[in-house]
């Protein structure tokens, strides 16, 4: 799966999570200064991420430099390697 694949997957998740057009999504968007997202909404975002891309629980370690679309994208990406 290329990154430009795992980001419009992401995109539609995100864009499904926030009730968002997909077009307003983009690999910088910031999940709390941009969505407001607080630590339950990140959460529920990384289980649809676990689920939609197969790729196992996450350490919670590792989603703590997780603050834009682009920093989720390339970690799914480094994952699914």
């Amino acid at each position: 799966m290329s990154v430009e694949e795992i980001f419009q997957t992401m995109r539609d998740l995100v864009a499904e999570q926030f009730a968002m057009g997909p077009a307003e999504i983009t690999m910088e968007t910031s999940f709390e200064e941009d969505l407001g997202a607080d630590s339950v909404d990140l959460v529920e975002l990384v289980m649809a991420m676990e689920e939609e891309f197969d790729m196992g629980e996450a350490g919670e370690d590792e989603l703590t430099g997780l603050k834009t679309v682009g920093d989720a994208v390339n970690y799914v990406a480094s994952k699914l390697k």
